[in-house]
């Protein structure tokens, strides 16, 4: 199809999760056990009384229509959550639930948006933040991230031009398990404020921090007037309490004018969350301190047992201080990070994501639509893996990872 023909959407490419997650598929239809480390879906459940929440509310007939912001019930519960938990001090009026935190996140960039307006996100993202980012009217501008993969404030202000208007931070980090602090929260926030800047902080790992404690963004407001504050919050029940197929998110706004906005892209985009499900969440905060500490031991353990043998190797630089996931440079085999992930699923049976896909760099026109893209060369022989998996299942496509890589030895394996 003709560029000129083409819509934002129909310019933007599928992502590399998507592609790994379709030829894991096709290869399991063949009957092969796919060993599934491209996918942070955890190997845990929710816990029993977030099933029991919602088949009582099926079975009392509570399947109705919520208002566009959520239950009242919930959001006062989650109200205290971020008071407790985050210290975020937040209200009812600014705390709207969604059908998933990638819903939450798509609804909030459309509220944030205007013609022409650029937003910051960094050099190696989630592929997600960049497609919603695109979709909801943004120009992306991918900010430089230090050897270690932290941002660096002068950096970003370096990138920066007068369009900008939103900074987007990802702490526990999708897909590096970079872990902020809060020195390092606040020169960012500073920043963001000088330069007259909306902030979203994407903190759907907020549980899974595994050497120090967890620092939202938003809790640096506390002394601002709400009105003046710029920090928007978006979190999901997916990490924490294992609800991925539930799709529960929600956002805490920086202030009531934004809320406001947020819900009337909410009322067109899904008019309510399923209401079933909302019930289940109310389950989980009531119990989050019990069920979040447990999956973030299990998630640890399999860290600390199923990943040293990536460092001893000199794949991974350090085991990851937070998140689910962890980047892998596979440089050493000669194979960049696509033809390493296809052959090692066809030959191993192990599927892992080509972390080039997380760095790439479009080139957009001024109607928002891609004209082409590359990828950074620096990331060109990296690959994430999920350490969130079935513990035996981790330690085999870890091994099996290891032995792929002996194999392909010096390069000798990169022509075929």
């Amino acid at each position: 199809m003709s560029a000129e023909l083409l819509s934002v959407a129909g310019s933007i490419p599928s992502s590399c999760l998507l592609r790994i997650f379709h030829a894991a598929e096709a290869i399991a239809k063949d009957g092969v056990d796919v060993v599934k480390l491209h996918v942070g879906d955890p190997y845990f459940n929710p816990a029993d009384n977030v099933a029991e929440a919602f088949i009582d509310a099926v079975r009392r007939g509570d399947t109705k229509y919520t208002g566009v912001e959520g239950l009242p019930a919930l959001r006062e519960a989650l109200v205290e959550k971020l008071r407790v938990d985050n210290g975020v001090d937040s209200a009812v009026s600014r705390v709207l639930i969604s059908p998933g935190s990638c819903q939450g996140l798509a609804s909030l960039l459309q509220s944030l948006a205007e013609p022409g307006a650029e937003i910051l996100l960094p050099e190696l993202h989630w592929p997600v933040h960049l497609q919603q980012s695109l979709l909801a009217g943004f120009t992306p501008v991918l900010y430089p991230l230090r050897a270690d993969f932290r941002p660096d404030p002068e950096m970003i202000e370096a990138v920066a031009t007068p369009r900008t208007r939103v900074l987007l931070i990802n702490s526990p980090a999708n897909p590096t398990g970079v872990v902020l602090n809060a020195d390092e929260i606040t020169a960012l926030l500073d920043l963001a404020r000088r330069r007259g800047w909306q902030v979203i902080s994407d903190e759907a790992y907020e549980h899974f921090c595994y050497e120090s404690e967890h620092v939202s963004v938003a809790s640096f407001e506390r002394d601002v007037p709400v009105d003046d504050r710029i920090v928007h919050s978006v979190f999901t029940f997916s990490k924490s309490f294992a609800m991925t197929g539930y799709r529960l998110g929600y956002v805490a706004l920086a202030n009531d004018r934004a809320a406001d906005v947020m819900k009337v892209v909410q009322e067109a985009n899904i008019i309510g969350t399923s209401t079933p499900v909302q019930y289940a969440g109310i389950a989980a905060v009531d119990s989050r301190s019990e069920a979040a500490a447990t999956n973030r031991k299990l998630v640890q353990r399999n860290r600390d047992v199923a990943l040293p043998p990536l460092v001893r190797a000199g794949l991974l630089h350090e085991l990851p201080a937070g998140g689910w996931y962890a980047m892998l440079d596979v440089g050493r085999t000669g194979l960049d990070a696509e033809t390493f992930a296809m052959r090692l699923l066809e030959r191993t049976g192990v599927a892992v994501v080509a972390g080039n896909g997380f760095a790439m760099r479009p080139d957009v026109d001024d109607r928002g639509r891609i004209r082409s893209h590359d990828y950074a060369p620096w990331a060109r022989h990296l690959i994430r893996i999920a350490f969130c998996v079935d513990p035996a299942w981790l330690e085999t496509g870890v091994q099996r990872l290891l032995e792929f890589v002996d194999e392909c030895g010096g390069g000798l394996d990169s022509a075929g």
